[in-house]
């Protein structure tokens, strides 16, 4: 059975900012090679495999590890109530795009649709939405997390919020030690985005804005759809400043300028004529001819089917 974790759009806009905020539920351990692709095959065959008694065998990990899988198999929307969503299915299943995440596209693909609406993993989507210093230290991300904390969720402990700080950092950045690189950071594929990096020591860290080598310009031109889209406008046009600056915006999430996205578009345009950058009274714009949804599915497929 295949579940689809899309609502509809005029729901995503009214609870976008009132989903109850999700805290330290990955056990302390970040998503690793295999994980997904583990998690997603086995609640696959049996949808109960998390419950089993006998799951740490069939997944070959420890307890905390199993429940952490299945939170990460969540928060990914690869599955819903453990049963495999679409866009699991897509991505993951036999006659998937990429099964293995071979693609480091699909790394992207998969860092957005976890932060993407509605999310399960709260303290990332603030890091990557809220949180806008770009170079910043341990403790100031702690801190600004706990304000937001207080003000949505309140009982969430500190210990929680310093959890899901040490599990950002290790997901996104190489961790180095006094000899060599930490383990964590071998063995966590989403190091690989360049999304942040340490600055000079352990306490400090520094986002990277712009240009992402691995960052496939149809990736970015799906995100720009899908966010249109779930902002519930039927306008056919949208200003480059809120792809770049808006909350959930593929600037946000990807760390990405306005040039940048334009270039994405623009690398995009030449195969799909219903796509174009304008101006609008010296204002850049995005512009689509048809509905954002099936027009990012179709440019998704036909990238991961190889058509360009």
């Amino acid at each position: 059975m295949v579940v689809s974790t899309r609502l509809p759009l005029e729901n995503i806009v009214r609870n976008a900012h009132q989903a109850n905020p999700i805290f330290a539920r990955h056990e302390t351990f970040h998503p690793r090679f295999g994980w997904l692709k583990k998690g997603f095959d086995r609640a696959s065959d049996d949808a109960e495999v998390f419950l089993r008694d006998d799951a740490p065998i069939r997944l070959g990990v420890g307890k905390n590890m199993v429940r952490s899988i299945r939170y990460w198999c969540s928060a990914f929307k690869l599955l819903k109530d453990d049963q495999p969503t679409l866009f699991g299915t897509q991505l993951l299943g036999q006659e998937g795009w990429d099964p293995y995440l071979e693609d480091p596209a699909s790394l992207w693909l998969l860092h957005w649709t976890l932060l993407e609406q509605p999310c399960f993993a709260t303290a990332w989507t603030f890091t990557f939405n809220q949180f806008r210093p770009v170079e910043f230290t341990v403790d100031d991300l702690f801190y600004q997390l706990c304000e937001y904390r207080d003000r949505s969720a309140a009982r969430i402990s500190d210990s929680s919020v310093r959890k899901d700080v040490n599990c950002i950092l290790r997901m996104y950045t190489t961790q180095p030690t006094k000899s060599q690189v930490s383990e964590d950071s071998l063995d966590c594929p989403f190091t690989g985005l360049g999304l942040m990096h340490p600055a000079g020591d352990s306490r400090h860290y520094t986002f990277r804005m712009g240009h992402k080598p691995s960052l496939m310009p149809e990736i970015v031109v799906y995100a720009c759809l899908l966010r249109h889209a779930q902002t519930g406008s039927t306008a056919k046009t949208i200003p480059i400043a809120n792809l770049t600056y808006d909350i959930g915006s593929p600037g946000l999430v990807f760390k990405l300028t306005e040039s940048v996205i334009c270039d994405a578009i623009a690398t995009v345009a030449r195969q799909w004529k219903h796509l174009s950058l304008s101006d609008a009274a010296g204002k850049l714009q995005f512009a689509f001819e048809d509905e954002p949804q099936m027009l990012a599915a179709n440019i998704l497929d036909r990238y991961y089917r190889g058509g360009g």
